[in-house]
């Protein structure tokens, strides 16, 4: 397929995009990814009347580094370019598809941030306040970080869910998959003290409730947890995300244990939780 006929359905497949449901923002970043495609295979030399083949798109993907684009950014971009292709192959538009096993360059590995142990601990021994809303961000910031929770999870989870005489949890994690993770002392007694105030309104089964009684909001969880992180005096901006990295570091340091570590988490590969072994090295270099 020549260049001319390649890029003639651009507009169909952004078409069928939003058929299938992708949002208006990620239908305009394919637009954009497709557009520059077009603008580097117009790179190509006048002489070569050739189909759109294979080492037109290693070329591009090298004119990209020479612009000093990042690895994850050009990672992205042959991602869209990969999923065109399949979409023409598919509808018999092209006989093969010229990115097939085309790999882009690979990332540098991004560590998750985790807070150290003891800042962590001392902020969470300052408490929130005692009134109701306060008793309850403390219960969630408890299980955050005691338990490992993804803010998804805090979010949707139900009072059904929390067995506090056994000290377990019930989450339903990525996948809907199913997991029960132990409850820290702390957050037994957090969620006691904050079920003893907790407002709900009728019918509600969410454990977190905001001000009018219905389900907590993942954004006023973030919120909540970044407004308190700095009247506590945290210098650290902290994130729901943090909190887990931190519980994962924490816990792999002390256990060394990285496959019940990847049970708590709700890992479906290992590869996922061994970042955190890099997480532990750095820690024991700085002490050593």
């Amino acid at each position: 397929m020549q260049q001319k006929d390649f890029c003639r359905y651009f507009d169909d497949y952004l078409t069928a995009l939003r058929q299938e449901g992708k949002s208006a923002h990620t239908v305009e970043a394919y637009r954009r990814d497709l557009s520059q495609l077009e603008r580097l295979l117009m790179l190509r030399p006048s002489e070569n009347g050739a189909d759109v083949g294979r080492g037109d798109f290693l070329a591009a993907l090298k004119k990209l580094s020479q612009r000093n684009l990042s690895e994850r950014s050009m990672a992205r971009k042959l991602s869209v370019w990969r999923q065109y292709c399949g979409w023409l192959v598919q509808r018999g538009l092209m006989a093969a598809d010229p990115t097939a096993n085309l790999k882009a360059p690979k990332p540098p590995q991004r560590l998750p941030k985790a807070v150290q142990q003891e800042p962590l601990n001392h902020l969470l021994n300052q408490g929130c306040g005692e009134d109701a809303l306060a008793l309850r961000d403390r219960a969630v910031f408890e299980l955050l970080y005691g338990s490992g929770l993804r803010l998804s999870e805090i979010h949707g989870l139900d009072l059904g869910d929390v067995l506090l005489d056994e000290g377990w949890v019930s989450v339903t994690g990525k996948g809907r998959k199913e997991r029960q993770v132990p409850l820290s002392g702390k957050s037994v007694e957090a969620l006691r003290t904050y079920l003893s105030e907790r407002v709900a309104a009728d019918s509600e089964t969410a454990l977190f409730t905001g001000k009018n009684g219905t389900r907590l909001g993942q954004r006023q969880i973030q919120k909540r947890l970044q407004t308190w992180a700095v009247q506590q005096g945290s210098g650290q901006h902290i994130s729901p995300h943090m909190m887990r990295h931190s519980y994962a570091s924490h816990l792999l340091q002390s256990s060394r244990d990285i496959r019940a570590v990847q049970e708590l988490l709700g890992h479906s590969n290992l590869s996922t939780t061994q970042i955190y072994t890099k997480l532990d090295f750095d820690h024991l270099a700085k002490v050593y």
